[in-house]
């Protein structure tokens, strides 16, 4: 089959916005309602996504915000983020005088702000790899996993073995054929129910399960299509259209 980009993304709509106030003093409580709101966002800004990636010795693997892993000793620090103690294959953070515990292949937890664990994001920056190619951190339905953007698939595409370990019911989806680089093979259409990057995600993302295993999970235009794209040099930015 040769599959399409899903549908149009649903945009939600407002519930109701804040009544207008009429008794007396309902300018200094519009004030203070505005006030909270804006303070409110101040200590959402303020949060960051952090990711274990793997552990070297006893040295934490982190990715944080996106950026490139890097190795932190405990009692080291990693854009603002301090590194208390690891054992196993888990590490204790710090940020902002509060403690996080990360494990190796959950997904990348927002903390430092609100303590929320919703993905508000609208904006993803990506920097071009060695061999030019856009590879980030993210996870799907969760669970941690490695994208590589390519503009050239319809949409997010992994092999079987990479959807058996994130626990898709994969064989559910629609069966058909897709051209690969051997020729022409099984496939199975999903719906992944998110995909996020950062601390921007997105819900209800098609995507194609191949039989070959793949060394990356691509990025494909079923998730690339709901932002507007724009290339700068070694750098790739998405602003969330929908």
């Amino acid at each position: 089959m040769s599959p399409h980009a899903g549908g149009r993304g649903r945009s939600a709509a407002p519930s109701g916005g804040p009544r207008a106030l009429g008794r007396p003093g309902g300018a200094q409580a519009a004030k203070t309602f505005l006030t909270c709101l804006a303070l409110l966002a101040c200590m959402a800004a303020g949060a960051q996504s952090v990711a274990l990636q793997g552990m070297l010795g006893n040295k934490a693997l982190l990715i944080v915000d996106g950026s490139a892993p890097r190795s932190v000793a405990p009692g080291e620090s990693h854009q603002g983020v301090k590194v208390v103690s690891t054992a196993g294959d888990q590490a204790t953070v710090e940020i902002n005088g509060r403690r996080h515990t990360l494990r190796v292949g959950e997904a990348p937890a927002s903390v430092g702000g609100t303590g929320g664990a919703a993905a508000r994001g609208t904006r993803i920056v990506l920097t071009a790899g060695s061999g030019g190619h856009f590879m980030t951190q993210g996870a799907i339905n969760g669970r941690a996993v490695h994208f590589m953007v390519d503009t050239g698939a319809t949409m997010v595409g992994m092999g079987a073995s990479t959807a058996e370990r994130l626990g898709l019911n994969y064989k559910a989806g629609q069966q058909g054929f897709a051209n690969t680089a051997n020729g022409t093979a099984p496939a199975w259409r999903m719906t992944l129910g998110s995909v996020r990057v950062g601390d921007v995600e997105v819900h209800d993302v098609e995507a194609l399960v191949t039989p070959q295993p793949m060394t990356y999970i691509l990025l494909g235009n079923s998730f690339l299509a709901r932002f507007q794209m724009k290339r700068e040099n070694d750098q790739m930015v998405l602003e969330r259209r929908f």
